[in-house]
């Protein structure tokens, strides 16, 4: 990559020297010195993205002074200043779920850009592009030495046609590189190896520049990074694809939110712990759209392994990203994990030189601030389907009591239940809302509340060697005692890195989690993002859905939506790997951890948690003798090479992809096919029908689900016309590059509720004459009619994953608009970048007020002509019965640029566009 600056530079531009070598740099000092502004008490953060500016300033970039200046102006106004910027992240980091489909998009803009009269070569990622895939290994085979070649194996087989492709892009494209099957999560990869803090590379003149790490990702916990100091989130893979094709990202200046902690961690607790609290903390103050900034002198006691497990939740939380300053701590993690010495000098001589460093003194300007106090951190979980329902470990068993009574529909907070007595009369009985069930063949019976999943998964505490260990040792002492998982559970263990599976064998702690059931199944995200394969047993799946029971999942993941992690669960709760391992012994949530047994000796005495959890000093002394730099060292030597499966994959070299007509992974999508040259307009929306009413907090994982799917579903009868069997059909998410399969995924998953329908779950709505069907098919029925779409919402529409395919299916099903409360950042741009237009309710008003029964038809304009950012526009409502209201709602088309993009019908054929043109 060449870094590519300002042509007026010398007012910012200066050398420091630093590991024997001297750089170029772009300075926030002499920025000040130049009379720019007062940026000394700006957050770290907004420093980087302020040093941003300054580089690409008069440079042709659309960065003006008045960009720069607009940074005080922040700071004196109290951390506010929403002034639209382009900002150009250095490098964009890609999972093969989103991946794959961001690749297909580029090689069909080739085929586009060659029929507008272009040239091929002119789609190629100017900036680095690192792909990692650790989406596909699902969990089939677990509880055994040979799960994880079992697992790998099958892997290949499903994905071949992808991995193909893959290795087709990595030929074909400039700039872009694959991190094979079977290496980590693409989060912990980046943390523990991609990432640098401190950037260097050359300008147009040939001299070196240091600037900050950044990025933006495919994956919405690409904010992980930000535990190191590197800024970066997530973004669709459409906008990502704009941002490798040089197309800046347009956001507002955000506003930051200081969180300050204080104290240190009590015995017993857990970073696990810790950012569950911080979850809900900040969902409490809300952060959607806003930079956290970490501060005070709790960070002095914090590892940056904690600090990576609180900044990769930020999409829990809502916000941006979570930022952690460069300090001593940041430096130890950049020496331990094998980052060069020069490096490690010129991270350190740049943040103090440029203002970020994190000092004794640090206490900048922040929009608001929060407060925790480590020290009142207790254990804890956080369930059943919303990452903020933050549960105290005490309160767990009585929770989840409540979540089963509430799913019957009994009132438990009297404690009784209305019965018929003798002689008529109504007397009082105690409730017990927990049903219970034989499982075919076996000797034990399973009830609401039975763990059936219990999965060390996930980028966010695999990450971290503190709770790793502390699994491993609960495993140990729980061994030692003759404790074991109980029958009905399936345990797995699926490390984001090599690194990991290292350091639990040099603490011979493997055989110990081994004897647990928690055999490696495979270096991915495998449970997390919902690749948890059949339960252990069909017989269990069989008791579970026959007497619809509330099984439950615990994982150490960051996200239990509903219908997320396995068909066959309704309650998920996210855990430390320790507490995941305890529930495992447990079984069962009904159990309270806190005071009840949680398992017996086989001479019968019962075992409590405290008897086989770890302290401190017994976790640290582990990690401090079994985490090395050597073992980084040598875990990444060859990243890129891959296995001798992955270097068996064969593909061909060509500047354009030879697409596989027969291919049910990978196909031609229909964005650029008859796009011409000039760009349209923006219209009103006249006569739209409604596709789907939602309710709040409806995720990407709703709108599009990544897990498996059913024959009796419309991606299922596609398939199943193209004889694929059943159990070749994979997922949601690994058929991503497939438009086809993805249309007819989208608002398919098993728990979605459309209000149209009366407490229906699925992918239902009403079709043009009124009866239930397929949102597919209803929505191939409109389209032939030529009948435009819209969806209605409630607040936080579109949170969780980065997952573009949420809005890229929303377009092909023919929605023009969604109308919700609010919508989470990513999505919201997803559905810009897609051509549909988000907009929000004004005046306190919510979908419930409109009484809508979904036979109206819905008109909104004022669209059309000179439309500005955030305007208000009518949009009329016409009943059924032939009433007619007109309410007030916002456009959510938050910047100019996003007008342009809607105008060419979406952002990547304003790229295509500019591109041919040039």
């Amino acid at each position: 990559m060449t870094v590519v600056t300002g042509q007026d530079t010398a007012k910012t531009r200066r050398t420091l020297t630093a590991g024997g070598k001297t750089v170029a740099y772009y300075s926030i000092p002499a920025a000040e010195a130049a009379g720019l502004g007062n940026f000394s008490k700006l957050p770290a953060s907004l420093k980087v993205v302020l040093e941003n500016m300054l580089r690409f300033e008069d440079g042709g970039f659309t960065v003006s002074v008045e960009d720069i200046k607009a940074f005080a102006e922040w700071g004196a106004n109290g951390g506010k200043n929403p002034r639209e910027i382009a900002y150009r992240p250095a490098r964009v980091l890609m999972q093969d779920f989103t991946g794959v489909p961001a690749v297909v998009d580029l090689a069909a803009m080739r085929d586009g850009i060659k029929a507008l009269g272009g040239d091929a070569q002119k789609i190629n990622p100017l900036n680095p592009v690192d792909l990692v895939i650790d989406h596909s290994v699902m969990i089939d085979e677990f509880g055994n030495p040979r799960a994880f070649q079992k697992n790998v194996d099958l892997e290949y087989e499903r994905n071949i046609e992808r991995y193909q492709f893959l290795k087709w892009g990595q030929n074909a494209f400039q700039n872009f590189r694959v991190v094979p099957p079977g290496t980590g999560i693409c989060h912990q990869v980046n943390l523990e190896y991609l990432a640098q803090t401190i950037w260097t590379d050359t300008d147009q003149n040939g001299e070196e520049v240091a600037y900050p790490d950044t990025l933006v990702g495919t994956d919405s916990h690409t904010t992980m990074v930000n535990g190191l100091a590197v800024l970066g989130w997530g973004v669709g893979g459409i906008e990502a694809e704009a941002a490798m094709l040089g197309q800046p990202v347009s956001m507002l200046i955000p506003e930051v939110v200081g969180f300050k902690l204080t104290g240190k961690m009590m015995e017993g607790t857990t970073a696990t712990d810790l950012v569950l609290k911080v979850v809900q903390m900040l969902r409490k103050h809300g952060v959607v759209n806003k930079f956290v900034e970490f501060y005070g002198e709790g960070l002095d006691h914090l590892p940056l392994a904690d600090r990576a497990t609180i900044a990769n939740m930020a999409p829990e939380y809502g916000a941006t990203c979570g930022f952690f300053p460069i300090d001593g701590e940041t430096l130890r993690y950049l020496r331990n994990t094998g980052r060069d010495e020069a490096r490690i000098a010129l991270v350190e001589a740049y943040a103090k030189e440029n203002g970020m460093w994190r000092g004794a003194d640090y206490e900048p300007v922040y929009t608001s601030h929060l407060h925790l106090d480590m020290g009142e951190i207790v254990p804890a979980i956080s369930g059943p389907k919303r990452p903020q329902d933050y549960v105290a470990l005490t309160n767990s068993a009585a929770g989840f009591y409540k979540v089963v009574a509430d799913y019957r529909g009994i009132d438990v907070d009297n404690g009784a239940q209305a019965m018929s007595g003798e002689g008529g009369g109504v007397v009082a009985a105690p409730v017990d809302a927990r049903k219970t069930a034989p499982v075919e063949g076996k000797d034990y019976t399973i009830r609401d509340g039975s763990v059936v999943i219990a999965a060390i998964t996930s980028c966010t505490n695999t990450s971290n060697p503190y709770v790793m260990i502390g699994a491993g040792l609960v495993a140990r002492k729980a061994r030692a005692l003759g404790l074991t998982r109980k029958p009905w559970v399936k345990t797995s263990l699926a490390p984001g890195s090599q690194v990991v599976g290292e350091y639990l064998a040099a603490a011979n702690l493997q055989d110990d989690l081994d004897a647990l059931g928690f055999n490696l199944v495979g270096y991915g995200c495998t449970t997390c993002i919902g690749n948890s394969g059949p339960l252990g047993d069909p017989a269990i799946s069989k008791a579970i859905n026959d007497n619809d029971l509330v099984a439950t999942a615990v994982l150490s993941g960051n996200r239990n939506f509903e219908g997320r992690i396995s068909p066959d669960v309704r309650a998920n709760y996210l855990a430390s790997p320790p507490l995941v391992v305890a529930y495992a012994i447990a079984g069962d949530m009904n159990i309270d951890l806190t005071k009840d047994p949680i398992g017996q000796t086989p001479e019968g005495k019962d075992v409590y948690l405290k008897d086989i959890w770890p302290t401190s000093k017994e976790v640290s002394d582990l990690v401090e003798a079994t985490v090395t730099r050597e073992a980084f060292l040598s875990k990444y030597a060859d990243v890129f090479k891959g296995d001798e499966k992955w270097q068996a994959v064969e593909t061909t070299d060509s500047e354009t992809y030879d697409w596989p007509a027969t291919s049910t992974y990978i196909q031609n999508p229909p964005y650029f096919k008859g796009m011409g040259k000039e760009k349209g307009a923006i219209s009103n929306v006249v006569n739209a029908k409604i596709l789907a009413i939602l309710g709040d907090m409806i995720t990407t994982d709703h709108i599009s689900p990544a897990g498996s799917f059913k024959p009796t579903t419309p991606a299922g009868k596609y398939l199943t016309e193209r004889q694929v069997a059943p159990k070749d059909f994979n997922s949601y998410g690994s058929r991503r590059g497939n438009h086809e399969i993805m249309m007819r995924g989208t608002f398919a998953n098993i728990r979605i509720k459309n209000e149209m329908l009366d407490g229906v779950e699925g992918g239902y709505t009403k079709g043009p004459d009124g009866a239930q069907t397929s949102i597919f098919d209803a929505s191939m029925e409109y389209q032939a009619a030529g009948t435009p779409l819209v969806i209605f919402g409630g607040i936080e529409y579109g949170a969780g994953s980065s997952r573009d395919w949420a809005a890229k299916g929303t377009n092909l099903l023919g929605v023009k608009a969604v109308i919700a409360e609010s919508f989470e950042r990513i999505h919201r741009s997803n559905l810009i970048g897609m051509g549909v237009i988000p907009f929000e309710f004004t005046g306190g008003m919510t979908r419930k007020d409109l009484n809508l029964k979904g036979d109206e038809t819905v008109t909104i304009e004022g669209l059309e002509g000179d439309i500005k950012p955030l305007s208000t526009v009518p949009c009329t409502i016409t009943y059924a019965d032939g009433s007619v209201k007109t309410i007030e709602i916002k456009s959510r088309i938050d910047t100019a640029v996003e007008i342009e993009y809607l105008e060419n019908g979406g952002v990547l054929h304003y790229v295509l566009r500019n591109l041919a043109k040039a």
